[in-house]
């Protein structure tokens, strides 16, 4: 069996990876360089605090391959397990934490919810009057993408994946539905020529819609940019801090190395639909300082004295209810893309899913029912609100 993946990033990989460990001849098409997508630019966030149990699973799965990683993969990728905390402003919101912990600690989670003054134990810095109530897990954390991407570049180059860069898909090849039944996928079309496959998989990421086009499917999924600064604070960020996170404004910090902390935040400008091909990859210093700002109203580690030292600006590929679609969308034609900011998190399970799929036509994993496309013309998402 041949399978072409489209999409060099971290999920493509996964599922190349995965895909040869069960045998099958697998080309991976990306457009560009290794990771030139999403991959690079993230901000590497590990974490099981979610609020829809699809999302908790995928986590849980994942971080039992993080966990072993540089066992698995001989890559130390530096993960850092210095918990997250959610902090929430209102009423409503705070209401809500009781209920979504309470999901989380059924599946394993040993997550918990804090009054202020609690979370301020473990946040240095915030002020517990500005909030009602907040989430903490000691097992959330972060670890470098471009160090995991090298471990699955390599996994996948040692079990035989045909990696090719610079090689875009410009087709994806149907056999005509009036002769065969069902539109099955045989291949795809690239700059150099055709490649013929039984199965294509979709995990260009920002580019999903663009190749789910390709199928004559439509997917909800678009490209927003988004941006993150690394700041040197007025007072230095424990490396042992977690990664911070006020729910009502979007904001959010994390530390780097030598007291430095990385900002970021889902707001102003930085919702807007970009265009993947011609986006800008810069950070916008009045975006940096308004991030720069919003955190200090909230914290004390970011005062006048705060230096912006440097920052960029990345792509999310973003469904309506934040969460990923991981199917089969026409026969042939495996999706696994529209993460919401989660892919490089989400990646090792991914792969696994896309093997079943591909391999045994299901999986047992996790539950991919809420992962359907159908979800959205039917009405039945549910909407993650943890959103990073």
């Amino acid at each position: 069996m041949t399978v072409v993946v489209i999409g060099g990033g971290i999920v493509g990989l996964s599922s190349a990876s995965e895909l040869a460990t069960r045998g099958v001849d697998v080309v991976v098409c990306e457009q560009g360089s290794i990771g030139n997508g999403s991959t690079e630019r993230a901000a590497g966030g590990i974490r099981a605090q979610f609020s829809t149990p699809v999302n908790v699973d995928l986590s849980l799965e994942s971080m039992r391959v993080w966990d072993s990683f540089e066992e698995r993969f001989g890559i130390d990728i530096d993960y850092r397990r210095t918990g997250y905390l959610f902090l929430a402003r209102n009423e409503d919101t705070a209401a809500q934490f009781a209920e979504t912990v309470a999901m989380q600690n059924d599946r394993g989670v040993p997550s918990e919810v804090l009054d202020p003054d609690a979370a301020a134990e473990h946040a240095r810095g915030i002020d517990p009057k500005k909030f009602e109530a907040a989430t903490y897990s000691p097992t959330d954390g972060f670890a470098d993408p471009h160090l995991a991407l090298q471990g699955y570049a390599r996994a996948a180059a040692n079990s035989g994946v045909d990696v090719r860069t610079n090689t875009p898909v410009v087709n994806v090849l149907r056999e005509d539905a009036a002769a065969r039944g069902d539109g099955r996928v045989t291949g795809v079309e690239t700059a150099d020529g055709s490649l013929e496959a039984e199965f294509v998989v979709n995990a260009a990421g920002p580019w999903a819609g663009e190749v789910a086009a390709m199928a004559d499917r439509s997917l909800p999924i678009a490209p927003k940019r988004r941006q993150i600064a690394v700041v040197e604070p007025d007072d230095p960020v424990p490396e042992t801090h977690p990664l911070t996170i006020d729910l009502e404004s979007g904001s959010y910090f994390r530390p780097d190395r030598g007291g430095d902390a990385l900002i970021g935040g889902h707001f102003g400008a930085s919702d807007s639909v970009a265009e993947p091909d011609a986006y800008d990859r810069s950070v916008d210093f009045s975006w940096a300082a308004d991030a720069l700002e919003t955190a200090s109203e909230w914290t004390t580690c970011f005062g006048p004295e705060s230096a912006l030292k440097r920052g960029w600006a990345g792509l999310y590929a973003v469904t309506p209810d934040d969460t990923a679609i991981v199917e089969e969308t026409v026969p042939g034609f495996v999706t696994a893309a529209g993460f919401s900011g989660h892919g490089f998190q989400h990646a090792p399970a991914t792969g696994t899913l896309v093997a079943d799929l591909v391999t045994e036509g299901t999986t047992s994993l996790v539950d991919i029912e809420p992962l359907s496309s159908d979800r959205f013309e039917a009405g039945a998402t549910h909407a993650e609100t943890n959103v990073v």
